[in-house]
């Protein structure tokens, strides 16, 4: 298994500890620029953007992808 991860950017990487990394890269207001999701532009929290993420495949996903642009 861990074969098949080591190439994996995200393997071991919580959606929290992703989420708390492009907050502090972007901020919220640019991050609701660069994803348009209403949690991360009217009043934004890590604890609503998660409850919200997790319900949200195609949320999640877009959050992946920008991340994976961030640390590249």
């Amino acid at each position: 298994m861990a074969e098949e991860q080591k190439n994996n950017p995200l393997h071991g990487k919580t959606l929290q500890a992703i989420l708390e990394h492009l907050v502090d890269y972007y901020g919220w207001e640019h991050l609701g620029y660069k994803i348009n999701i209403n949690c991360f532009k009217h009043d934004p929290s890590i604890k609503s953007s998660l409850t919200f993420l997790r319900k949200t495949p195609w949320a999640r996903q877009k959050v992946e992808e920008l991340y994976l642009k961030t640390i590249r």
